[in-house]
């Protein structure tokens, strides 16, 4: 297999809250307005973060998770998705957290390390002076191989407070690669992080990202950045299996309500012959003309008036399911494929295609998930899997309840089950990322259905 030049970079943080979305912004933002075409990437399963990066860069960024990907799958998906002078990959958490808190198994530098990616340390300096040096230091020297290439402080006091800590910082060598004066960034968020993007359906959000974006990146020497990406050795070349004509139609959920979905799982769907029709159920006066349904996950809790008001769409969706139409739907699309969604006090109705109600709960869930899945639209026969579970909810299934999957590690729907049947349909609170045959086996479903 051949080998190429790939320019990248990591920018990670001390912590979670350390400001490495909005500096991650920045960085793609002032490389971008250098001439330089930027490929964003997210460590870790996260949806949200990733609809920032592409309002920065101007194209879909791409998860990388090596709980859900596997080592080789990092590196081929970094590969296979990078057509652009330089990758910027945005780190989960702080810089060594791990998925079980003990291990650096999925941490942002397991990523870097597998990647051979060299860092950029976002460092909240507030309240803080030449001690940064000191925390620095630390992740330096925390790992024999830190990948550590330099730092950008966020959150700087003052001229002075700038001058403080980069003394600092440069006594130990370590490269100042910029500074982010305190109140440059103002990003709202709620109960599972950042507002999504795709929430403000009239581009005015996007347009806050590249002000803020544009903001940061004056405060960044984007020239030495360059070169911190340009220094990335050579890295394995992978090759796009390649993809099918399109044979069927899956209609996906696309709104302010349902938005999370990760680009790998689109483009497969594509490779194994669909032709994607986005649809809004908020909006939408009736549903396209498709032969399967994918209902991602989001924030119907929120937007739970809008969807409740389109009950025509709600029935037609019904009626499709009841049908046979083969249908997924994850966490948000689980929530709104049952019967009610009860949300600050107020119970709104759903699609009804599952015999269940959901609840908002007011504390969280969130696992790494694994086990077997066993029928359902997505596979057939018996298939391991591996997911992701995030959310605030809960649901009531009865007792006779069907599900396909069988939970190791996670809670699922119900006991660790999840993965609910009903007719050709299957909800779970999991997210799943797509094996090429997980997708593969939907079109097959859906070309079953289309030719009854």
């Amino acid at each position: 297999m051949p080998y190429r030049s790939l320019p990248r970079l990591v920018v990670s943080g001390t912590g979670s809250g350390a400001g490495k979305t909005a500096v991650t912004c920045g960085v793609i933002r002032g490389l971008h307005n250098a001439g330089y075409s930027v490929q964003p990437f997210k460590a870790g399963p996260d949806y949200i973060d990733p609809g920032y990066l592409a309002a920065a860069a101007g194209r879909p960024a791409h998860n990388l998770d090596v709980w859900l990907m596997g080592r080789r799958g990092v590196v081929d998906s970094l590969a296979a998705n990078s057509a652009s002078d330089i990758s910027v990959i945005e780190g989960v958490m702080g810089f060594y957290d791990g998925y079980d808190g003990a291990k650096n198994l999925a941490s942002t530098h397991h990523i870097a390390s597998l990647t051979k990616s060299p860092t950029i340390l976002v460092v909240d300096a507030a309240g803080a002076g030449r001690s940064v040096a000191a925390t620095v230091l630390g992740f330096c020297r925390f790992a024999k191989r830190s990948n550590i290439a330099g730092v950008i402080l966020n959150r700087v006091g003052s001229d002075r407070h700038r001058r403080m800590c980069s003394e600092a910082l440069q006594n130990i060598g370590i490269k100042v690669l910029g500074a982010v004066p305190k109140g440059t960034v103002r990003l709202q968020s709620r109960h599972l992080g950042l507002v999504p993007v795709m929430e403000d359906s009239g581009g005015r959000a996007r347009q806050d990202v590249l002000q803020m974006a544009g903001a940061v990146s004056e405060c960044l020497d984007i020239d030495r950045i360059a070169e911190v990406a340009r220094s990335a050795p050579l890295i394995r070349e992978t090759e796009r299996p390649k993809g099918r004509e399109p044979g069927v139609s899956i209609g996906v959920a696309l709104d302010a309500s349902f938005n999370f979905y990760y680009a790998d799982n689109l483009e497969r769907l594509k490779r194994g012959g669909a032709r994607l029709e986005f649809f809004s159920p908020e909006s939408a006066a009736k549903m396209p003309d498709i032969d399967g349904l994918y209902i991602g996950g989001g924030f119907p809790e929120v937007r739970g008036a809008a969807l409740e008001r389109n009950g025509p769409l709600r029935d037609q969706i019904r009626d499709m399911i009841q049908d046979g139409c083969p249908a997924y739907a994850e966490c948000g699309g689980l929530m709104y494929l049952a019967r009610t969604l009860r949300s600050g006090g107020q119970a709104y109705r759903m699609v009804g295609a599952l015999e269940g109600d959901s609840a908002m709960t007011g504390s969280v869930t969130l696992n790494y998930t694994d086990g077997t899945m066993e029928g359902g639209p997505l596979y057939d026969g018996s298939v391991e899997f591996r997911g992701h579970e995030f959310h605030y909810s809960a649901m009531e299934a009865p007792q006779d309840a069907r599900f396909a999957q069988r939970l190791r590690r996670g809670r699922g729907i119900a006991g660790g089950q999840d993965g609910m049947l009903e007719y050709g349909a299957m909800a779970s609170y999991g997210h799943l990322y797509l094996s090429e045959r997980m997708a593969r086996g939907l079109v097959r479903r859906c070309a079953a259905y289309s030719r009854r």
